[in-house]
Order: structure tokens, then C-alpha cells, then sequence
């Protein structure tokens, strides 16, 4: 029996209508980058400093200063808070509900996400999201190394006390999250289709299932109420 599920939140739980892609370009470009849409996709799923250090360093040829990642991704925050204040992040239909689910089912509930705590705590405040529908919230900045690294499942693991890979479900919307879930060794690697990936580009990782949305995880699991 799965004992946890594991779930990214950008494109996967939340509708942020792609705002964590727009504010991540229009950053590295403000810092002298000039990504291209692939570049961008390339990056899905990654933690945001990680990112930008990467996409500059591509455009320069050599590791950008501290400094610039530092005020890259003060930027890349500035930009993503001002898109969610213009157009208020979303739960995507059926979530709330499938997460009630899991949850009622003895399942628990942990968010991982390439945002750093500050831009993630602010997120959930804007969907009212907090211990009453979630058992655990990983950052990236909680961990050495985010996604395709396995920490934050192991770190969401470790805050519920699921001992048992064998015993985890993970989703998310990336192959950077299908790869997480993956290295980790889950039971159940879900890709869903409710990000900016269709099933040809998402179905190229590894997984064990795609479906077209959390909403459907409960009834991949035969839960009453899926």
C-alpha cells in the first residue's frame, strides 16, 4: 500500500498559468542571457538558482559572479511575485479534492518544489494551503541538490516518517521530476499532464504511469471517493 504521495506544486498541483517559466526568462535576460524557449524547458523543474547560474553561465561561457546570480534571482522573485499578485495562483480543478482523498485514506501528503522557501511559503499563503490539507512542504533550498536528485522525496520521507521507497508515489508535470522519483526509487512515478509537457515529451522519462491530472490519482490507487 502506498503510504505517501509526493507531489511537485507548479503545473502540477497549483495553475500558475506557466508564471515560474516567464519570470525565470525575463531574469536571466535582464542579466545579459539570452535563452531560447528550449533552454528555458530544459530547466522545467530545476531549482530556480540552480537555473539561472546554469543559463548564464551557457551565455558566458564561464561561471557568472556570485553576484549576479544573487541579484538574477532577487529579480527572477521580484518578477514571479508580481505575476502571482497580477493573476492569483490556482489549485488545478480536482486537487483540493484528491488530496482530501489520499489523505482521508490513511495517504499522506507532502509538496516538493524548485522554489526556495520564501517564494513558497508566500504561494501557499495565496491558496490558503497549510498543515489542515498537506503533511509536509520540501524547498529546494532544504536539501544539497534539487531535482533530478532524489532529496526531496527522501526529505518529505523523513518529515512523515515513510521508511519505505517501496511505499511512495511521486507526480509531477517535468521529466526532472519523473527523473527525481525515479533516483529515488519510488513505487510509483507519475507523470501528469497539466504542465507545459505533453505525453510524447513527459511519456520520454522513466515512469510508471501517466494520467492527465492529480485529480486522477485516487482512482489509480482504487481509493473510494477517486
Amino acid at each position: 500500500m502506498i503510504e505517501l504521495a509526493v507531489l511537485d506544486i507548479a503545473g502540477t498541483t497549483v495553475e500558475e498559468h506557466g508564471a515560474v517559466y516567464v519570470a525565470l526568462e525575463e531574469a536571466v535576460r535582464a542579466a545579459g542571457g539570452h535563452p531560447s524557449t528550449a533552454d528555458i524547458q530544459r530547466w522545467m523543474g530545476a531549482g530556480k538558482r540552480e537555473a539561472i547560474t546554469a543559463l548564464l553561465t551557457e551565455e558566458l561561457g564561464g561561471a557568472p559572479e556570485a553576484g549576479t546570480v544573487d541579484n538574477a534571482v532577487a529579480d527572477f522573485r521580484g518578477r514571479l511575485d508580481a505575476a502571482y499578485t497580477d493573476r492569483v495562483p490556482t489549485p488545478l480543478p480536482g486537487v483540493p479534492q484528491a488530496i482530501a482523498t489520499l489523505r482521508a485514506a490513511g495517504v499522506k501528503v507532502a509538496l516538493t518544489t524548485g522554489f526556495d522557501r520564501g517564494v513558497t511559503d508566500a504561494l501557499l499563503a495565496k491558496l490558503g494551503w497549510d498543515d489542515r490539507l498537506l503533511d509536509a512542504v520540501v524547498c529546494v533550498d532544504d536539501v544539497a541538490a534539487g531535482r533530478p536528485a532524489p532529496y526531496m522525496i527522501f526529505r518529505a520521507m523523513e518529515a512523515t516518517g515513510v521508511r519505505d521507497v517501496g511505499r511512495v508515489l511521486t507526480a509531477g508535470d517535468t521529466v526532472r521530476d519523473l527523473e527525481a522519483g525515479t533516483n529515488a526509487g519510488a513505487a510509483i512515478v507519475v507523470g501528469v499532464l497539466t504542465g507545459g509537457l505533453d505525453a510524447t515529451e513527459l511519456g520520454a522519462a522513466r515512469h510508471t504511469h501517466l494520467l492527465p491530472s492529480v485529480a486522477d490519482i485516487p482512482a489509480l490507487l482504487s481509493l473510494s471517493g477517486g
